[in-house]
């Protein structure tokens, strides 16, 4: 992943008119390393730290290891465990990535939920036979988003943010 950043990251620099020959190799590293800084989302935590208590919570990413390593690290994201596309060897939605995910946890497919923002991935997680969860990030794509604000299927669970999914997980 970090490559396909690195590789993105030069055009996308030029659309918004700044010549990356501007920067050396080392800043425009440092530039492309900002996802692993990412900030969490404001009910990360307190959400994640809920479940937790009851559930095994990790992150299930398209993003390699040390990616979402250093995202948890940075974040203080509260995960038992992280599955990268480097461990799955795939990349969703296809049913692989799913599938070796309750693999690597030794449960059933539907002992494991995706939650996730985009209706598609839990399209794909629900063909492969997982449990799933929405919970709209209305800001994610930007100001102007029009997709993924509200649940497209009749998801196992939809919520409007992580709390309130771990408060639906108690019940």
């Amino acid at each position: 992943m970090d490559k396909l950043h690195r590789e993105n990251l030069d055009p996308v620099l030029r659309r918004h008119d700044f010549d990356p020959a501007r920067l050396d190799a080392g800043t425009l590293e440092e530039l492309n390393k900002s996802w692993h800084r990412l900030p969490p989302w404001p009910d990360s935590l307190e959400g994640l730290a809920a479940i937790r208590r009851g559930y095994i919570v990790g992150p299930l990413s398209n993003g390699n290891t040390s990616l979402l390593l250093d995202m948890a690290r940075n974040a203080g994201l509260p995960w038992d465990v992280i599955i990268g596309s480097d461990m799955t060897r795939t990349y969703k939605p296809l049913p692989t990535a799913y599938l070796r995910t309750a693999e690597f946890l030794d449960l059933r497919p539907g002992a494991v939920m995706l939650v996730a923002a985009h209706n598609k991935d839990l399209h794909a997680a629900r063909e492969a036979g997982l449990a799933t969860a929405f919970i709209p990030r209305p800001t994610e794509y930007g100001p102007g988003q029009t997709a993924d604000l509200t649940p497209e299927s009749d998801w196992d669970l939809s919520a409007s943010s992580i709390t309130e999914l771990a408060h639906e997980l108690e019940a």
